[in-house]
């Protein structure tokens, strides 16, 4: 079936990969990956500058600047993905906000509509206008989307956040079912604790909501995941670059953590 197991980890050369925020973090994380092991790469990104040093970073990659909650801005990014891919292989659905962190009395309802604008119905607009093209592929086709730990958890003080996650499961688990005899195959990863800028303002805000200090809540993150350390963006590429490979060919509707077994929230 392989020419070897070694050969079936590796996705295959020359796949067209949209990431969509794939800017910065874990984005761009995986698209670096994806254009490190020969695929063509289209990144679309709401931060201009972002954008900018990413293809400094990494030529080759095409992008377009895009808000992923304005579906015109979504079909935009698929005018650019037919000019420059041709079509399209994979899928990484990555957009997320953090949204507003306090008790559910206190969450103002823009606040909680923008977190789902953001975190639901951009990976929505997106898979849409990426399924037909999914579709036309054959080279194993593969729409990942980026829940989090949060997806499979409770998340007191962030509900919305976690709201948003656990439906991107339940999209993914769908979208398997309807796309599977098409030959595409659909999953989640659920990232959990992630070093970064990002853990550090969320860590920040938690800590202010909970009236401790960072250090002590960052403390409490680690205390809480079995290896006890976060993983890193490059854990999270890693995973992507595994579903889109042959190995995978009969994974799909799964949603699966790279989290270091974090138990609770």
């Amino acid at each position: 079936m392989y020419t070897s197991l070694i050969d079936a980890l590796r996705p295959v050369p020359g796949l067209r990969v949209l990431v969509t925020a794939g800017a910065a973090g874990i984005g761009a994380a995986v698209a670096r990956a994806f254009r490190e092991v020969g695929g063509r790469v289209h990144v679309c990104d709401i931060d201009r500058a972002a954008l900018d040093r990413l293809t400094d970073e990494a030529p080759g990659i095409t992008t377009t600047l895009a808000d992923a909650s304005a579906p015109r801005d979504v079909d935009a990014v698929f005018d650019d993905v037919r000019s420059a891919l041709g079509g399209l292989d994979v899928l990484v659905s990555n957009v997320g906000i953090a949204g507003p962190t306090g008790p559910i009395e206190t969450l103002q309802q823009s606040d909680w509509a923008r977190t789902v604008d953001v975190n639901l119905n951009s990976h929505f607009y997106f898979a849409r206008q990426a399924v037909p093209l999914l579709k036309r592929s054959d080279s194993n086709p593969c729409l990942i989307a980026m829940s989090s730990v949060a997806g499979r958890l409770g998340y007191p003080l962030r509900t919305p956040y976690a709201s948003t996650k656990w439906a991107l499961v339940g999209l993914v688990k769908s979208l398997a079912i309807e796309l599977g005899p098409e030959g595409v195959r659909v999953n989640a990863i659920l990232p959990g604790t992630v070093e970064g800028e990002r853990m550090e303002r969320v860590i920040g805000a938690r800590a202010a909501a909970a009236g401790v200090s960072a250090q002590a809540m960052r403390d409490e993150y680690l205390r809480k995941i079995s290896l006890r350390r976060m993983v890193t963006v490059d854990d999270v590429a890693a995973m992507a670059l595994f579903l889109c490979s042959p190995a995978a060919r009969n994974i799909t509707g799964q949603a699966i953590s790279v989290d270091g077994n974090l138990e609770y929230l």
